[in-house]
């Protein structure tokens, strides 16, 4: 199904969910307060070091609070902004949120989807390596009472980067994590990072291109964001690092949206840090103005998602 439409040349998450459900769809971002296994040791120990101590999840819900007062107290404020009635994906954002006891993950999952009638999918951020068959069964079980969305965090193909931010992981363990949850039905985005550090235009496009080979549903691209509070940002300030400029990242966005399988949804084309803790680059502040700039550049050239692809 071709979602593009004559303002956005790419399949936007927004279109594709007013073509599923004909009204507006919020994701709530709810805390479970889960830890990672490449911060407690399971793996790694530090965490990935572009990461905050909230786990990425800087604009979730309080994870002292319990699950129905996170959900309401982010609904009541994006309905300041939108008026009318609409649906609900119940999103758990940050941190490795299938690490942990089995029974604490089903408790929690169970009870989101609970929270609200008009809730119509839980979406569920992890990584490759958090996916054992217990976790992976009950996913299944799950997508049986409501469609459930994982989001894995990939960031790069490239292992020398990936070791040098800490992901405590290999590609093929990512690869092998997507074919056992499309092999249960269950829905897969990919999050990957532009601008990680010393990796080139063609690095970042090849991370793109491998994408194409999977069984991927959805992406979300991102800016890398160097933040205080983060290992990165320490190592930044005493070994500065080339950072992509706003015409770099649009170019390549750009480039990576024009190569990518016209059937995957495009959530994210940048992403949010909180201003008290971005050190660069500062122009992804603006993150419509970067937005609007994706938009003009495959406007004004006639760009096309997938204009480019070749099945491999």
């Amino acid at each position: 199904m071709n979602l593009m439409n004559t303002e956005k040349h790419y399949n936007t998450l927004n279109n594709y969910y007013r073509t599923k459900y004909q009204k507006k769809v919020f994701k709530i971002a709810l805390n479970g307060n889960f830890t990672c296994p490449n911060i407690d040791g399971t793996v790694a120990r530090g965490g990935c070091t572009f990461c905050t101590p909230l786990g990425s999840g800087d604009f979730a819900g309080n994870k002292y609070q319990p699950l129905k007062e996170q959900f309401t107290n982010i609904k009541e404020m994006m309905h300041l902004k939108w008026k009318d009635e609409a649906f609900y994906v119940v999103y758990f954002q940050a941190n490795t949120n299938t690490h942990g006891p089995i029974e604490k993950i089903k408790a929690l999952f169970d009870e989101a989807i609970t929270l609200d009638p008009n809730i119509k999918m839980i979406s569920i951020a992890t990584r490759p390596d958090s996916l054992g068959k217990d976790v992976l069964d009950y996913l299944e079980e799950l997508n049986q009472k409501m469609p459930v969305q994982v989001e894995l965090g990939l960031q790069t193909i490239h292992q020398e980067t990936s070791d040098l931010i800490n992901r405590a992981h290999d590609l093929a363990c990512f690869d092998e994590a997507v074919f056992a949850l499309r092999n249960r039905g269950i829905e897969v985005v990919v999050h990957i990072i532009n601008g990680l550090p010393y990796e080139t235009k063609e690095m970042m496009l090849d991370t793109l291109k491998h994408l194409n080979t999977l069984d991927i549903q959805g992406i979300k691209i991102h800016m890398l964001h160097v933040m205080e509070k983060t290992k990165m940002g320490f190592d930044y300030k005493k070994n500065p690092f080339p950072i992509l400029s706003l015409e770099d990242y649009v170019d390549i966005t750009v480039l990576q949206l024009r190569h990518l399988r016209k059937d995957i949804i495009v959530h994210r084309v940048t992403g949010d840090a909180p201003l008290k803790l971005l050190i660069e680059p500062k122009w992804t502040i603006k993150k419509f103005v970067v937005q609007n700039e994706i938009d003009k550049l495959m406007r004004k050239e006639n760009f096309f998602q997938g204009d480019l692809y070749e099945a491999l």
